[in-house]
């Protein structure tokens, strides 16, 4: 975990200037102990001293639309799990009462006493259903006070005993919500597109909440479905066959305990799952975001393009930063260590699996040869030695398709796929792996003396991975040269060529097929967009 997303504690409740210099600016979730403790609410809702009669009182003729589901004691967001179902907020009050009864008799509730369960008057026969389990039942986000709408406010009596926290007094709220369960209950993994603060009214909740960075391990539902914002991860039994990344997605994610008085910030787009003790109340106040409420409508189709490009980034260095393994490299020390005495075979054998035998290898020039540095020139064989192995083999199974070659979607597809790891692209390690002045030396020796290994290589073995590799290869050795000395390489490397063009199409057409992969990776883990086809980029 990065020190940067640790969340902090504060024992002082913060004033706005601090709240905004040293937590939102952050966009880390951090505790406020103790935040609301001096609330009315506080003494006035607590179900264990007469807080239940009082909520009755105030708000007990309210309509409240509360969440009824299958699959308590977890409510999923999604809307096929769970429906909004409007009851008498003093019906749930009632449950509530019941389930505090049940508690005090040490949870034992014989089946004479299920049998004789009372019918409270204000039981609709509309609410008979939720009658012979309360638990499936919870009242989620029922709104206080909604900006927007003021007619959703269906507990505003509520509001009168409650403050606004003093460091969130100058922010423009959009609501304000009861969340409130009779028993024990877990809300499903999600994230919400405002700031959020959440403040602990009685009972205690445990949230686990995981950076935005961390949405690839909680694989979110589709971004065009109604609950984008919710994992698709179950929380009872997950699917690891289903969703392979969900293992590791607790590597990434704090938890912290919350009771009676605390609160809790919770920056926008931080996944988080919450667990409620039994007869638990909160509220929480929600606003928008400076970045979002600041920024200009005409404006979103730029961000949008400049935070998929940083993403695609994101993963593109991933795969290039996956070391080889072990045996891959005691593999190449081998190839290295034979090479010099099969090196004509290798020519041979390479000119013949091109063009049937019309072999244009000159052997090196003895000065050349001489003034390699040891380390270059196992480099050199090492890199011709896996041409060698691949034109080989090839030879075995059939011809060697250009990389330049038109293909069909699905070859395409299925050609991005397998190329898209480097730890199983044997010649892409080995240019990554190699130092930059030293792959420049291999390339311009093969120009000079391998004309038709350097052409295998670019234009028939090269992958999209390999193709990014060699690109930033290149853009390393730019760096570290000056322009006379970058001009004289790319002049003796594309010259080796009989059509420089297509060279220079071939890398870059599969270095654009390589990011249209990690674009299609990204839609799937951050988006939930799978998209199987071709051309995504156009």
């Amino acid at each position: 975990m990065d020190d940067n997303l640790r969340i902090q504690r504060f024992e002082v409740p913060p004033s706005a200037e601090d709240f905004d210099s040293l937590i939102e600016s952050r966009n880390v979730p951090a505790v406020l102990v103790g935040c609301v403790k001096d609330w009315r609410a506080i003494l006035e809702w607590n179900p264990y001293h007469g807080g239940l009669d009082n909520l009755q009182e105030c708000a007990g003729s309210c309509t409240v639309e509360a969440m009824l589901t299958r699959t308590a004691p977890v409510f999923y967001g999604d809307l096929r799990s769970h429906e909004r179902v409007p009851l008498p907020f003093s019906t749930f009050i009632q449950f509530c009462k019941q389930r505090l009864q049940e508690r005090n008799e040490e949870n034992v509730v014989s089946t004479e006493s299920n049998s004789n369960r009372t019918t409270y008057p204000d039981m609709e026969k509309g609410c008979l259903p939720f009658e012979d389990d309360s638990k499936k039942l919870y009242l989620a986000q029922v709104p206080i006070l909604d900006v927007i709408n003021e007619e959703r406010a269906q507990l505003a009596p509520l509001r009168q005993d409650i403050q606004t926290p003093a460091f969130l007094e100058k922010k423009k709220l959009a609501s304000i919500n009861l969340w409130m369960n009779s028993a024990q209950s877990r809300s499903s993994t999600h994230y919400d597109p405002h700031h959020n603060v959440l403040c602990i009214v009685s009972g205690s909740k445990q949230v686990i909440l995981w950076p935005p960075s961390s949405t690839p391990s909680l694989y979110p539902m589709h971004i065009y479905g109604e609950a984008s914002n919710h994992s698709s991860v179950t929380l009872e039994k997950p699917d690891y066959s289903l969703y392979p990344r969900a293992k590791y997605s607790m590597k990434s994610s704090q938890t912290v305990m919350l009771h009676a008085g605390d609160a809790l910030f919770i920056p926008e787009g931080w996944f988080h799952q919450v667990d409620s003790d039994d007869l638990t109340i909160a509220v929480n106040f929600w606003w928008q975001s400076h970045l979002m409420s600041s920024m200009s409508e005409h404006m979103d189709a730029y961000y949008l393009r400049r935070i998929l490009r940083r993403l695609m980034d994101k993963e593109m260095n991933e795969v290039l930063h996956v070391p080889c393994s072990l045996a891959d490299m005691d593999d190449m020390k081998s190839h290295e260590r034979d090479v010099p005495n099969n090196r004509d075979k290798g020519v041979r054998c390479l000119g013949q699996a091109l063009d049937g035998g019309d072999v244009r290898e000159k052997e090196p020039r003895e000065e050349t040869s001489h003034e390699l540095e040891p380390r270059t020139a196992q480099a050199l064989h090492g890199l011709i030695a896996l041409v060698h192995d691949q034109v080989s083999v090839s030879d075995q199974i059939g011809p060697l398709q250009s990389s330049s070659t038109n293909c069909s979607a699905d070859e395409e597809g299925m050609k991005i796929t397998s190329l898209h790891s480097l730890e199983n692209d044997r010649v892409a390690t080995f240019i990554w792996n190699l130092e930059p002045c030293i792959l420049q030396k291999v390339l311009l020796t093969m120009a000079n003396n391998f004309p038709r290994t350097l052409e295998a290589l670019i234009l028939h073995l090269l992958s999209p991975v390999g193709a990014e590799v060699l690109t930033q290869k290149f853009d390393q050795m730019d760096k570290e040269n000056t322009e006379e000395d970058q001009k004289r390489f790319y002049e003796v490397f594309y010259s080796s060529f009989d059509d420089q063009f297509a060279v220079m199409d071939a890398i870059l057409n599969s270095k654009e097929s390589f990011a249209r992969q990690a674009f299609k990776s990204v839609l799937d883990k951050y988006l939930g967009v799978n998209l199987n086809g071709p051309n995504l980029g156009s």
